[in-house]
């Protein structure tokens, strides 16, 4: 069992922990925030951004998990409350070794993932390596390629907004990629649009924005860093058909930044498959909806 560092009492039982904040060191050193909360089938909170912690979702839609699941929150590292790692090791092996530790940690035999938007990578990239300690997932809004969400969705939208040109990428490689997305940012700032990427309204971008403010510090090290980072562009499209556990892929009908159209390339074999009327943030927009279903997909296969 690694090191835990505790802010509470631990008690191990495998399904029921009571709520509590706690650091789970890493072999590697590294110090990760988790927030065990809930109760349930466990279930890992990974989230996207890349680099924007767990505490969105657990402030606007934690209620309701925990109501169903025992939520794990994780700070990945190199993000939020953890810390960096002094190799600077941010790979996808290292990354989803950190998840396994934390299994271990934590004494879970299986567990659910659940992620948001690039934390579909990061739960492609853990299945890929440890499928037999997955129970199912639960994709929210994610992308499989950052490629296809990228490179087609977020550039096309963005020139849209921005009143430019639309240029795709003609040779793919994270690089050029890289410098296309680049470009486009700086037109979405400079014209103050950059918020209807991803948001119903300003005020909705102000309420995410929010949720730093109660934080005195923030790990971004991560965040500055994953873009370019080859093995998150990894194209996990194709592998989705050999993901034999149940997934529920909820997707938003006006997502720019993942693709109104990315679920066409998902071929989970057990899926509930569920589209809504939503951006990039349905806890936010639509918990309801959302919450819908989450339940269909618990009922149907008994999570």
């Amino acid at each position: 069992m690694k090191n835990i560092i505790l802010t509470g009492l631990l008690v191990l039982t495998g399904i029921a922990l009571s709520a509590q904040e706690r650091t789970i060191l890493t072999s590697d050193g590294v110090s990760l925030y988790v927030n065990v909360k809930g109760s349930g089938i466990p279930c890992l909170y990974l989230h996207g951004g890349p680099g924007s912690g767990s505490y969105w979702l657990e402030k606007f839609f934690g209620e309701y998990l925990e109501q169903h699941f025992q939520m794990i929150y994780l700070d990945q590292r190199g993000v939020g409350r953890s810390t960096s790692p002094g190799d600077g090791n941010f790979s996808m092996d290292r990354m989803v070794c950190d998840f396994e530790e934390i299994r271990q940690a934590l004494g879970i035999d299986q567990w659910l993932t659940l992620g948001h938007s690039f934390g579909g990578i990061l739960q492609m990239g853990y299945w890929e390596k440890y499928p037999q300690n997955v129970k199912g997932m639960i994709m929210i809004n994610c992308t499989v390629s950052m490629e296809d969400s990228f490179g087609k969705s977020w550039l096309q939208k963005a020139a849209e907004f921005t009143g430019t040109a639309y240029k795709p990428v003609q040779t793919f490689t994270p690089d050029s990629l890289m410098d296309r997305l680049m470009e486009v940012s700086k037109a979405l700032d400079e014209q103050g649009v950059r918020w209807k990427m991803t948001f119903v309204s300003p005020e909705d971008e102000q309420q995410i924005n929010d949720t730093y403010s109660g934080f005195p510090s923030w790990n971004s090290d991560f965040g500055n860093q994953a873009m370019f980072i080859g093995d998150y562009w990894k194209d996990y499209r194709d592998l989705t058909s050999k993901v034999e556990v149940p997934v529920l892929f909820y997707y938003g009908t006006h997502d720019w930044p993942i693709g109104p159209e990315h679920y066409k390339g998902i071929k989970f074999p057990e899926m509930i498959l569920y589209g809504s009327d939503v951006m990039h943030f349905p806890f936010l927009e639509n918990p309801k909806d959302l919450e819908k279903a989450i339940d269909t997909f618990r009922q149907q296969y008994g999570f």
